[in-house]
Order: C-alpha cells, then sequence, then structure tokens
C-alpha cells in the first residue's frame, strides 16, 4: 500500500521540535488514526484476534489529545509531552494502547528541560520510550509494536553529527516501516494470517505523522500489509523466545486466554508492584505495569481467571477504574462473552443498542460494543422502534440516554415486543449514564443479572450539564434570561450564572457534594476551547482526590455533560 501527502511546510529542517510543532503532531496523529483505524482493526491477530487494535489506538491517542486540551501546562515540548502522556495513560485502552501510553511517558521523561527537542534531544526521547515499554512488559515479542518501537528508536539513534530534527524524524519512520515489514516472518500467527503487525502499522502511522509536521511532506511508501487475505482466527499464537539486543523474553505457554484485565493502581510502591507483576505473569501473559510518573500505575494482563488478578492488584495498592472484557471463547462451545460485544451482535446473542448524539460519542458507544442510532435530531417513536428492529438478536437491552420520554419509551416497549423478542430499556438519561452502564454489560450473564446490573451502574452515575438558556424561564433556583449559563443536575436547573465557567465550577460542586472518585466530562461541539481546562484545574484546587476524563463527544444539545462516579 502507497501513501503520501503533504502539508503547508511548519518548520525549517534545522529548526527544533517545539511545543507547536508536538501539538500539530498529535492532532495529525489523531486524524490519521481515524482514517485508518478499520485498517487497522483488520491486520489485528495478535495478542488476541479481537479486531480492535486500530479502535484501542485511536481511543488512547484521543484520550491523549484530549489531556493536551485540558493541559494548562502544553508552552513548551516538556509540556505537551507530559500532557500527551498522562492524557494517554488516563485513557489508554487494549494492550496497544497501554503500550502507546508507556511510549509517551518515555518521551516525556526524556524531555527534562522546557526547550524545544533538537536532533539529539529527539533521538534520546525515541530512546527511552523503547525502553521504558521494554521495561514495563513481561513478555514483549518480536514481530509486534514493541519491535517496531525498537527499530525506530535505533534508526534515530544512528545518525551523526550535523544531523536535523526531520533527519532523526524521517530516520525513525524509515526503520520502523523496514520493522514493519517484516513482522509477518517474525510471529507464527502474523505469518499464518499473512499480516503485518497491527499495532506496528499504528506506530507508523503515527511515526510519519511527525515526519509531516516537521518535512512538510508524509512519507511516500509502498508497503505489503497482507500477503493474503486475512484467516478467521480463533486463538493467538504465543510469542517464541526471542530477543531484543541480548534482553531475554521468556515463552509463554499456556491456554487461551479469555479475559482481558486492566485497572489502575494508587498508594503502592516498586516492591508491590513487582510482586504484582510476578503474580500476574503466573495468571496470564500479555502483563504490563506503566506508571504515570506521579504515583499511579496502569496494569494491563491477559488471562483465565479475573478475580484473581484484580485480588493481586488489591495486595499491591488501592485499585480503581477496573475494566474486565471477555475475548470471544472457543468456537467448539459456542459461548457467548463480554469481548464479544465490541463486534456486531449475532443473532444467537444479546445486543446493546444506545441512541447518540455526536460525532465522538458514536465512536466511545461503538467502542464499547454498543450498536448506535444517532440522535442528532430529535428522536422519534417510529426512529426508535425501527432501530431496534433492525438489530441482529433476539434479545437488545436499549440505553435511551434521555432521548424519549418514559411515556414514548413504553409505547416502543410494547410496538417493539410485538415481533415476539425481548427488549428491554434501562433507566440511562444521559450519554454519561449510558456509558457507565455499557462499561459493566456482560452478554455472558443472565439477562435479568445483566440489565440489573446496568441499572445499577446507570442509576448510581449522578449527571449533569451545561448549557445557554435559549428565553425567559422560571427555574428551582430563579429566573434565567436569554444567554445566561444554566448548570443542570439531572433534569433541573441548580445553578444560573453570567460566566460559562463559573456555572460549571458551581454544578461540579454541587453534583461532588455527596462524594465521588471520578468526574467524566463529554464535551459538545460549541463548547469554548478552554472549558474544561478551566473546570480541570478547579476541580484540581477544590477536589483533588477526583480524578477527571474528558471525551470530545460532538454533541449539539449539552456545551458539557458531566459524571460522576
Amino acid at each position: 500500500m502507497r501513501w503520501g501527502k503533504g502539508c503547508p511546510q511548519l518548520f525549517e529542517a534545522g529548526d527544533a521540535v517545539d511545543a507547536r510543532a508536538l501539538r500539530r503532531w498529535a492532532e495529525l496523529g489523531l486524524k490519521a488514526i481515524e482514517e485508518r483505524r478499520d485498517e487497522i482493526n483488520v491486520l489485528n491477530v495478535f495478542p488476541v484476534p479481537d479486531g480492535d487494535t486500530g479502535t484501542n489506538l485511536l481511543i488512547t491517542v484521543r484520550a491523549a489529545v484530549d489531556g493536551l486540551h485540558s493541559s494548562g501546562t502544553s508552552d513548551s515540548a516538556a509540556g505537551v509531552l507530559e500532557a500527551l502522556a498522562r492524557g494517554a495513560f488516563t485513557g489508554a485502552r487494549g494492550n496497544s494502547g497501554v503500550i502507546l501510553a508507556q511510549m509517551l511517558r518515555g518521551m516525556a521523561d526524556a524531555t527534562a528541560t522546557d526547550d524545544p527537542l533538537d536532533a539529539a534531544g529527539l533521538a534520546r526521547a525515541l530512546d527511552r520510550a523503547a525502553a521504558e515499554v521494554m521495561r514495563a512488559l513481561s513478555t514483549p515479542a518480536d514481530g509486534t509494536i514493541v519491535s517496531v518501537l525498537h527499530a525506530a528508536a535505533a534508526g534515530a539513534s544512528r545518525l551523526g553529527a550535523g544531523a536535523t530534527p526531520a533527519d532523526v524524524a524521517l530516520a525513525a519512520a524509515d526503520a520502523a516501516a523496514a520493522a514493519l515489514q517484516h513482522t509477518v516472518t517474525q510471529l507464527d500467527v502474523l505469518a499464518e494470517a499473512g499480516v503485518v503487525d497491527a499495532g506496528g502499522l499504528g506506530l507508523l502511522i503515527l511515526l510519519d505523522a511527525l515526519v509531516e509536521v516537521v518535512t512538510g511532506q508524509r512519507p511516500d511508501r509502498c508497503l505489503t500489509l497482507t500477503t493474503r487475505p486475512v484467516p478467521p482466527v480463533r486463538s493467538a499464537a504465543r510469542p517464541d523466545d526471542s530477543r531484543f539486543d541480548d534482553t531475554l523474553v521468556h515463552d509463554v505457554t499456556r491456554e487461551t486466554q479469555d479475559y482481558e484485565v486492566m485497572y489502575f493502581v494508587s498508594d503502592s510502591d516498586d516492591e508491590h508492584l513487582e510482586t504484582l507483576r510476578t503474580r500476574l505473569d503466573a495468571l496470564g501473559d500479555s502483563v504490563a505495569v506503566v506508571g504515570d510518573g506521579a504515583g499511579t500505575w496502569s496494569v494491563h494482563v491477559h488471562c483465565c481467571d479475573p478475580g484473581a488478578a484484580v485480588e493481586a492488584g488489591l495486595a499491591a495498592g488501592r485499585l480503581h477504574r477496573i475494566e474486565i472484557t471477555c475475548f470471544a471463547l472457543d468456537a467448539v462451545h459456542g459461548d457467548s462473552c463480554a469481548g464479544e460485544h465490541r463486534h456486531p451482535p449475532a443473532a444467537s446473542g444479546r445486543a446493546v443498542l444506545a441512541v447518540v448524539e455526536g460525532d465522538g460519542a458514536a465512536q466511545l458507544f461503538e467502542a464499547e460494543g454498543a450498536v448506535v442510532v444517532r440522535a442528532d435530531r430529535p428522536m422519534t417513536i417510529p426512529g426508535l422502534l425501527d432501530a431496534i428492529r433492525a438489530v441482529d438478536a433476539p434479545e437488545v437491552l436499549v440505553l435511551p440516554n434521555g432521548s424519549l420520554s418514559e411515556q414514548n419509551l413504553v409505547a416502543v416497549g410494547a410496538a417493539a415486543r410485538e415481533d415476539h423478542r425481548a427488549v428491554m430499556f434501562l433507566p440511562s438519561w444521559s450519554m454519561v449514564q449510558g456509558l457507565a452502564s455499557l462499561a459493566v454489560h456482560d452478554a455472558g450473564r443472565d439477562s435479568v443479572d445483566d440489565a440489573f446490573t446496568m441499572t445499577e451502574a446507570a442509576a448510581t452515575t449522578r449527571w449533569g450539564s451545561l448549557r445557554v438558556a435559549q428565553e425567559r424561564a422560571l427555574t428551582w433556583v430563579g429566573t434565567c434570561e436569554p444567554g445566561d449559563s444554566l448548570g443542570l443536575a439531572g433534569h433541573d436547573v441548580v445553578v444560573i450564572e453570567h460566566d460559562l465557567v463559573a456555572a460549571g465550577a458551581s454544578l461540579l460542586d454541587k453534583v461532588l457534594a455527596a462524594g465521588g472518585e471520578l468526574v467524566t466530562m463529554l464535551v459538545g461541539s460549541d463548547a469554548p476551547e478552554d472549558l474544561t481546562e478551566q473546570l480541570t484545574a478547579h476541580l484540581d484546587a477544590h477536589h483533588p482526590e477526583v480524578e477527571v476524563v474528558v471525551y470530545h463527544g460532538g454533541q449539539g444539545s449539552d456545551l458539557l455533560q458531566l459524571g460522576v462516579e
């Protein structure tokens, strides 16, 4: 495959890579991954053939960019890399996302000063990135994103005196391209499928975006990504015993690992984390333990016993943001599990249908496996009924996300059940509640148990929103005028302010009055660029114990939706 695309030249070849260049790299890299997500997904056969590497990389890069947008320390190269690393760490998804987050952490740690990156500094950042990724993984395998990153760092380091940042970026990308092409010969499962490594392609796309930023021209590459159609692979081969520059990679021979477990660990130390890594190595594979540089670690493992993986984490420190995904079980058993919900639902399974507004929000729900029906215009009873009937599954759980009134949902449900299908509406009155509910969906449970768990997750997520008043109206807290900033807790106006940031800060204080560990912000299409940055600063100052996750939902109705868990 060949690609080449130019952009306006932003920097002279001899210039250092400054904050503006790195911001441009992040935005351009996000756009490139968005454009090629499906292509990356198709190549995904290792470490688990679940077709989501492109989606995981997209979610991670988007989280990194969101972290940059919400950061107040992005006026230097070091500040930009730190913000990207923190954002990626918070939002990393899957094995590839964790590796990318650690790569950015390594680059940030290697950039100790506020000076722009010269050629030596850029090479040093890539080298540190490769070293940190190797250190974080228990079983790095040849023929993966790890070896492509290792080759990129080596290519960048080979240049001598007189090299420019553009030379370094191009050398790194060229070496990565060569390594990517070689992956199909390094890993048995890739050779069997006739494809290059999916994560390695994602990394090359990001490196080529960096080349485009510093040279004004994206490399024109002709790569063979597949040698034959990808067969349906039911289980991933395990990495063989191999080395990266004499670094031992031990062989892992285990039964297929059915679950991916991810969580954050805080209140821990190096000794406890090393014990945790040892326990996880005994439980499964694809073990990664990466830090954010501020006392929190992200843990990732594929295993057969997710409960044991969580218990091992509890022994290491305080856990939060626990995510457990079940991969497709062996086809002989015909079982269904939570990991399957990321793919189009089969006629024999259970589907989740979510009513969603905005491109970014739609991508979030799709990434979690929901069938999405768009409500960028007001949803109607016939529209929702048609969407339910179009879902190819005998059981449908519907997340209406506030799109229709209770009475209308009753009418839709009655009509949908006339088709002799099990249709259940869950009480999600906002997209942030819908996301919380979807996060605990498990198609392996009985329908009633699954619906109960999802309902509980939605009900325990307090939500609010920021809007601008369109007309004069009487509310519980007084009369608002057109143009006033309104803060809503649920459906009720609880804040009226002339200033949007002041309204948001007051709303946060109110919804956090009963406590909370995590605030999710879903940013609307018309929200001011610095809104989340200022609200995050308010939380840091007044609620430092609360974590913040920011997503660009793109909805047109609310400037901001808030969820508190």
